[in-house]
């Protein structure tokens, strides 16, 4: 496959001849230079430490040294594993200042800091780790596949690494907000982890904002991206330049190389050129240290995030939402617990429920209207009643997506930062956190979020959109005795279906958010453990939204019939679920029962 893909033409004419950077081209000789001797002194200290047999690996992950694993192909497994490869890349550094030689530094510095940072991991113990929450250092391979797949099908539409400081940590944050806001994944290293902390920007895993640490700890961004390609990509390890095409094609990624430069920093932006992600700087620099669509300036912090968007060729179709928190898919796994709740919905505490019905064209667009109080009515820790009504005309709209777009409000609320929405139907519970309070945040805005939502997102059916909330408990009884009559018009269409009369079942995965090796089966007679989602459900999903969290299984290679195995079946769940369930029965939950998360009131089961 390698052998078919002249990646580095992409490379070719962008240095007019004798136009060379030959300064940004030193800075990254000697930084390469640099990376690879404290490469050298690390491992022999580790080697005349430990000895050349010592184990070496990253925990939770199958790829040994990622970069060099995905790179060449190699399968580093002990201390002396690394010496021929360090003196291999060692070798292959010339000197002469071009610009395929500064590609190839990068690449070398990437394989330094891959040694480097396993050396550390020496130490590495569950006891004693490394790294403490929220720096993450090394990233296993369970959180690559947990959102591996939104990386490489857009759903997370760009990768972000920013290395360095900003100006100030306010402008830090107000960088990071923006990304945040347009759904990207951040990876950040150096300074500006710091001073995102000093702002009170959330970080980690959850958010996926990954502080990494300092220095070659950026090369945990590199082998991120590297085995997302060998795990979604299908790449062959050592499949080089079909490695390096599915990065420039698939993982849209830019480095956003902030304050003042660094040798070794600049050798590791050469690497990432050298995999198709372009470098963008907030240092002024003349056209001698720029490298047009690869290395460029732009020390407009105004225009800082554009550029970087414009020159990776990252598209967002995210609307601005006015509102006081941020938007984003970053904040989809945030819990907020009672001790940082100001208030809080539905569940058993009070009455709740939400639903989407479809109107006809008197609906008027973006109304968004609240009936009864606010939460600035209540004290601090207290509990409203709740009801979310949303009113959809759209020419392509039918009956049989009101569910699917229902069941979106669990993930479109969680978007908001400081917002948290469990369950659904009658049963969603919802809380806002004292943060989000004090920037102002109402109820009227969860219609704000869900109007621009819907709208962005469902643009092909949905024309004409309205939001009422109810926070009136009268009103809110009144309304769910309504909605309750539509879950059951719904539930009703259900009762002719049967398992046995369908060829295909449907995944849903929505609650991966919460729950990442949870994975639902949908049959005609099973509908997804939260209750809120049938095989009709899942399947008008699919027709929607072809790529989304509803996709159709085939039921294929019957293993036992009596309790509702299918070798299908089995390789989805396996598949998606990080690998650790590997088979699943339908029709008894002794045995290989079905995943579940914290969206369901109770288990039913037949007794003889």
């Amino acid at each position: 496959m390698s052998e078919q893909i002249n990646f580095d033409q992409i490379f070719e004419g962008v240095i007019e001849p004798g136009q060379e950077p030959k300064k940004l081209f030193k800075e990254a000789y000697e930084g390469t230079i640099t990376a690879l001797s404290y490469a050298e002194i690390l491992l022999n200290q580790a080697i005349r430490t430990y000895g050349k047999n010592q184990p070496v690996a990253y925990p939770d992950t199958a790829y040994y040294l990622p970069v060099i694993r995905c790179l060449s192909g190699e399968e580093i497994k002990t201390l002396g594993d690394m010496v021929p490869v360090l003196n291999r890349m060692r070798n292959a550094v010339k000197e002469e200042k071009t610009f395929a030689n500064a590609r190839k530094w990068g690449e070398a510095t990437w394989y330094a800091a891959d040694i480097i940072e396993a050396v550390k991991y020496i130490k590495n113990t569950k006891e004693e780790p490394l790294y403490q929450a929220p720096w993450t250092g090394f990233i296993g391979d369970p959180v690559v596949r947990q959102y591996g797949t939104k990386m490489v099908d857009w759903t997370i539409p760009g990768e972000a690494v920013i290395l360095g400081r900003a100006k100030t940590s306010k402008d830090a944050k107000k960088i990071v907000d923006s990304l945040m806001a347009k759904g990207l994944m951040l990876f950040l290293c150096d300074e500006i982890i710091e001073q995102l902390m000093e702002e009170g920007v959330k970080l980690g895993v959850d958010y996926i904002a990954y502080p990494l640490g300092n220095f070659t700890q950026v090369v945990h961004a590199a082998n991120y991206a590297l085995r997302a390609g060998m795990m979604f990509g299908g790449i062959p390890a050592g499949a080089y330049d079909a490695q390096r095409d599915y990065q420039r094609r698939r993982v849209l990624a830019f480095i956003l190389y902030l304050g003042e430069h660094d040798m070794v920093k600049t050798a590791a932006a050469m690497g990432a050129i050298n995999v198709g992600f372009p470098v963008i700087t907030d240092q002024e620099l003349p056209e001698d240290k720029q490298i047009k669509d690869w290395f460029v300036s732009e020390p407009d912090y105004e225009k800082i995030v554009q550029t970087c968007l414009e020159v990776r060729g990252i598209k967002i179709t995210a609307v601005d939402i006015d509102v006081p928190i941020t938007v984003g898919p970053a904040f989809e796994g945030e819990s907020i617990r009672k001790k940082d709740m100001y208030v809080e919905f539905g569940g058993t505490k009070t009455p709740g429920f939400e639903l989407v019905c479809m109107g006809d064209d008197t609906i008027e667009d973006g109304k968004i209207e609240l009936v009864g109080p606010d939460i600035d009515t209540v004290a601090e820790g207290g509990r409203m009643p709740i009801g979310i009504v949303v009113d959809v005309y759209g020419r392509k709209m039918q009956e049989d997506f009101e569910p699917v777009l229902e069941r979106r409000i669990h993930y479109f609320t969680n978007y908001g930062e400081g917002l948290w929405h469990v369950a659904q139907r009658d049963i969603m519970w919802v809380r806002i956190s004292k943060d989000a309070y004090a920037k102002g945040f109402r109820l009227k805005h969860i219609g704000e979020i869900l109007y621009a939502k819907f709208k962005s997102e469902f643009s092909a059916i949905v024309d004409r959109i309205a939001v009422t909330i109810y926070s009136d408990e009268q009103k809110v009884i009144e309304m769910r005795e309504t909605a309750r009559e539509y879950y059951k018009k719904r539930d009703d269409r259900l009762k002719e279906l049967r398992d046995e009369k369908v060829d295909t079942f449907y995944s849903c995965t929505l609650c991966q958010s919460f729950a990442p090796t949870h994975v639902c089966v949908i049959a005609p007679e099973r509908v997804g453990l939260c209750g809120a989602v049938s095989w009709l459900d899942a399947k008008a999903a699919y027709e929607i939204n072809p790529h989304g969290a509803n996709q159709p299984v085939p039921k294929e290679g019957i293993i036992d019939e009596f309790k509702g195995q299918w070798q299908s079946f089995n390789e989805f769940t396996f598949n998606n679920s990080q690998r650790t369930i590997e088979a699943v029965n339908f029709y008894t939950i002794m045995e290989y029962p079905m995943t579940s998360c914290g969206c369901f009131e109770c288990i039913l089961s037949m007794v003889p």
